[in-house]
């Protein structure tokens, strides 16, 4: 069945269709992806969504994925709706999303430095960026980067590169993503059988830092206030064809509160 570029609650998105391209509702939602590669695939109700592009995309615009249980509140549900099933591989390593606004739930060493790197893509392969919050002490800084045409996996892995370029050796470093393919292959040992000169280069930063970098997973777009900023910046960057690196000193506190 083919796709559709869709507008949900602001955020534009990809929605299944028919021939026609009209909203394929099945069960009482319409299968959605937040990003066509990422393994995961949710619902929403037909009448949370408004076309944003009415060109009929194929199939294949959008890969296989895994149910996921719960999307953003009030927006989506679980392509099994309630009671479904857990997702299979990867997508059982999940956690329930924290309140809005909290990170993960991870343990972070005294004076840690955390971050949230995310990356976006336009088409994969297309137009791509990266997105990165950083917070040490009371400051923050955020990295919004174009990255030219690429893919979503090259957009997440240059995120956690930049990150660990940004923060300076000898400080413990904490980096939160949603790309379990990032913390696959670059923490559980899983070949890489793409972009392997990049893996490469960012086990190898990691490697060299001490203490070594923790690579903690959150769920997308699941209300992670910071990771939603990550994504934002990343989309930024994708859509401004641009790079920018912006600090907020402590003394903004209305910058440090803003997502």
């Amino acid at each position: 069945m083919p796709w559709v570029r869709a507008s949900l609650r602001g955020q534009t998105i990809y929605a299944r269709t028919d021939a026609a391209g009209a909203f394929a509702v099945e069960d009482g939602g319409v299968e959605i992806r937040y990003k066509p590669h990422d393994g995961r695939k949710y619902k929403a109700r037909a009448e949370n969504l408004t076309v944003a592009d009415p060109k009929v995309l194929p199939d294949d615009t959008c890969g296989p994925a895994e149910t996921v249980a719960k999307a953003r509140a009030g927006e989506a549900e679980g392509a099994g709706g309630a009671g479904a099933p857990a997702a299979a591989g990867p997508a059982r390593a999940q956690r329930k999303a924290p309140a809005r606004g909290a990170p993960a739930e991870a343990p972070v060493p005294e004076g840690a430095v955390v971050v949230y790197a995310d990356g976006a893509c336009s088409g994969n392969p297309g137009p791509a960026g990266l997105g990165v919050v950083i917070l040490d002490g009371g400051g923050r800084v955020e990295l919004s980067e174009y990255l030219g045409t690429g893919t979503n996996n090259i957009a997440e892995l240059t995120a956690i590169l930049r990150a660990v370029e940004e923060v300076e050796p000898g400080r413990p470093l904490v980096i939160h993503t949603d790309s379990q393919y990032s913390i696959g292959v670059l923490q559980k040992g899983w070949k890489a059988k793409a972009n392997t000169e990049l893996v490469a280069k960012v086990l190898v930063a990691l490697k060299e830092r001490r203490p070594r970098p923790q690579l903690v997973y959150v769920p997308g777009h699941a209300g992670v206030l910071l990771n939603e900023r990550a994504d934002a910046l990343a989309r930024e960057a994708v859509r401004e064809r641009t790079k920018r690196r912006a600090v907020y000193p402590p003394t903004d506190p209305a910058k440090l509160a803003q997502g």
